[in-house]
């Protein structure tokens, strides 16, 4: 008889339980991935790659059209990358040198080498991260919904620069880049000069001038006179000025008779002061009621002094700019103005103002406005201030009748960037157009050129 054939094993793989029970032997665990040199290789990479990650910018990839960061911006901000990049790659290098040398001898010094040049790889690596991220940041807002606004801001600029450019008695070197603006929150607007450090940057030098403005002013465009305050700092700096400027304050309230402390204040404020005068002048009298809307707070802010600060108090500021105003033929204008605020803060006596600055500020007041405005400097070929950006009543024509145009949303013709702000104020306060309507055509005008 013939004996049973046993049953075929089967085929493929066995079941691991089934097999370990056959066999009698546990089965083998997982094999314990190498951890030294898989670490030690990526040091290297990881700098190498974040290196490389913060590439110069290129054209396009913050928009194609007008409100997009010009050639001339992007170059200036790509130099300055080029400069860091530099270094970082160097360290980057002794990254992998030291990783291949720690891969080979891996000892304890090698090691903390290693790390050590890393370390100082990533602190490199992170100030170039702020310097790339802030740019980055800013050349990003062309692409939002505020691209035509800030556009428009910086073709003011770029008006208030071609007029003090055009209006110097001799030839000056191009300042370039050109200002460029972006939009922050916050009440204050702000300015960074060309070719000044910024801790921003790590106290690296700034190397286009930078227009920061709050979002509420945007929405209001008869507010932006603070435009042309900002700019007016850096055509102090870009114009040669900034010595020249505290010099006459000083020696011209010398020469009237002003004690020694008074004379120090106005010093101290010489850049807003100039700042002040010029946007008035790039500007013209709606400018005074844009510097209005800033100062004009409670009578405790207004009359408070500030023994350091920079600005002058806010009283005396209205005041300075209703000299100039009245100084430029606008007398009306400037009585109107003074009334109004004589009305707010009648008193200055009120608040802490030093009792030394306000008996003198009848003589320091339109002193200073003359030195400033209507002596000449050698730095703007012997022309004053007022010769090289005049505003009388012909400009002041200009933009009336630019403020008509605008609340009728018909072109306003081949009126200065610089006036508009004074249109927008003038249409809105003769009540021309509804605020939306005037906000609209000033940004579709500005944008279309």
């Amino acid at each position: 008889m013939t004996a049973p054939t046993a049953p075929a094993e089967p085929t493929g793989t066995p079941d691991p339980g089934t097999a370990t029970a056959r066999s009698g032997r546990p089965a083998p665990g997982p094999r314990s991935a190498p951890v030294r040199q898989p670490w030690v290789r990526a040091q290297g990479l990881n700098v190498t790659r974040h290196a490389a990650a913060l590439r110069p910018f290129r054209a396009g990839e913050f928009g194609a059209g007008a409100a997009a960061p010009s050639a001339g911006h992007l170059q200036a901000v790509n130099a300055l990358m080029r400069q860091l990049r530099g270094e970082l790659l160097r360290l980057s290098g002794r990254v992998e040198r030291q990783a291949r040398q720690a891969l080979r001898q891996p000892d304890t010094r090698r090691l903390q080498t290693l790390v050590t040049t890393k370390e100082q790889a990533h602190t490199w690596v992170r100030d170039v991260e702020r310097i790339w991220d802030f740019y980055f940041e800013l050349f990003g807002q062309r692409q939002s919904v505020f691209a035509d606004a800030l556009l428009s801001c910086d073709r003011i600029a770029l008006s208030c620069y071609q007029a003090a450019y055009l209006g110097v008695g001799e030839a000056k070197p191009l300042p370039a880049p050109p200002p460029f603006s972006y939009m922050r929150t916050g009440f204050s607007p702000a300015t960074f000069r060309r070719g000044i450090p910024l801790r921003r940057l790590g106290r690296r030098i700034n190397p286009f001038p930078l227009v920061q403005l709050p979002y509420h002013r945007l929405v209001n465009p008869w507010t932006l006179g603070a435009v042309l305050h900002e700019v007016s700092h850096n055509l102090q700096s870009d114009l040669g000025l900034n010595e020249a400027v505290p010099r006459a304050v000083a020696r011209r309230l010398l020469d009237e008779g002003c004690p020694p402390g008074v004379v120090r204040t106005w010093v101290r404020w010489n850049r807003e002061v100039y700042a002040d005068l010029s946007a008035l002048l790039l500007g013209g009298p709606a400018v005074v009621g844009s510097l209005l809307d800033v100062v004009g707070r409670s009578p405790a802010s207004v009359l408070s002094f500030n023994p350091r600060g920079p600005h002058p108090t806010p009283w005396f500021r209205v005041w300075i700019s209703v000299e100039l105003l009245r100084r430029m033929g606008f007398s009306e204008q400037a009585d109107r103005y003074g009334r109004l605020w004589s009305r707010i803060y009648p008193d200055p006596r009120a608040g802490t103002l030093p009792r030394e600055l306000i008996s003198t500020f009848a003589t320091a007041c339109p002193a200073v406005v003359d030195a400033l405005c209507h002596r000449p400097f050698p730095q703007l070929g012997r022309r004053s201030l007022a010769q090289v950006i005049p505003f009388g009543a012909k400009e002041h024509a200009m933009q009336l009748e630019a403020a008509e145009r605008l609340a009728a949303g018909t072109d306003p013709g081949i009126i200065p960037a610089r006036f508009l702000i004074g249109a927008a104020r003038s249409a809105l306060d003769r009540g021309l157009a509804c605020p939306g309507v005037i906000t609209r055509n000033f940004y579709t005008e500005l944008a279309r050129r």
